[in-house]
């Protein structure tokens, strides 16, 4: 009898183990499901969220397409131009004329040191810049990231047109600080006035200084994709 009971317990224990391991399995087969329907789900409204936001992004192309812009979107594009030197623009600044000197030629001197040159009008124009000049037109040309000023002979050659003195340079920004940027102890105008080369400064409270009427090559330039490989 002693010897059966411990079978029918041991029966037992084996029988309760069993459905204990099968009850384990069946539990995290459902935990697994369970994570696997959530993580589906997390995508899903990832999916979604990404299909929305590439149809308004679509949809607000297409306005700039067909100028029907929102005002924000315009307001964004009107600050680039401007930027750019698009668009004419008003403001404060200093009005700039230069012209060559007078002064007569003494003998054996170069006369090419009582003429304005090309270098000449870069260093003012590089004293503008770092005096916060924030748009800058020589003869009407404005200057952007591509203008260049060089010597064409006895003239000036700004975006890609000719000019001879007089020069008249507009600049917008705080007319007190271009003016001291120019007229600084041992600055450009200190330099040029030695060779009796004209060069007077006007500060003004509103000018205005025309638009970049010139023509934008692109030949090399590309925009990076997004994602795209850098090197």
């Amino acid at each position: 009898m002693l010897k059966q009971g411990r079978w029918a317990i041991a029966a037992v224990s084996m029988l309760l183990g069993i459905m204990l391991v099968g009850q384990y399995k069946m539990t995290q087969s459902i935990a697994e499901s369970n994570i696997h329907l959530q993580r589906t789900g997390d995508l899903a409204r990832e999916l979604t969220a990404a299909e929305k936001e590439r149809d308004e992004l679509r949809q607000q192309l297409e306005k700039i397409q067909k100028g029907d812009a929102s005002a924000s979107v315009v307001s964004d594009i009107n600050l680039l131009k401007q930027r750019a030197g698009l668009t004419d623009v008003t403001g404060p600044g200093v009005i700039i004329t230069i012209n060559d000197s007078k002064i007569p030629v003494k003998d054996n001197e170069n006369p090419n040191l009582y003429l304005i040159h090309d270098e000449d009008l870069l260093r003012v124009l590089n004293e503008l810049r770092a005096g916060g000049a924030e748009a800058i037109a020589v003869n009407d040309q404005r200057l952007t990231g591509t203008s260049e000023v060089r010597c064409a002979g006895p003239t000036v050659m700004v975006n890609g047109k000719v000019f001879g003195p007089p020069f008249v340079i507009k600049a917008i920004g705080d007319p007190k600080t271009l003016s001291a940027a120019l007229t600084m102890r041992g600055g450009v105008v200190e330099s040029l006035k030695y060779w009796g080369i004209e060069l007077k400064i006007q500060e003004v409270n509103q000018m205005i200084v025309p638009a970049f009427n010139g023509t934008f090559k692109e030949e090399h330039l590309q925009a990076v994709k997004q994602g795209g490989d850098k090197k």
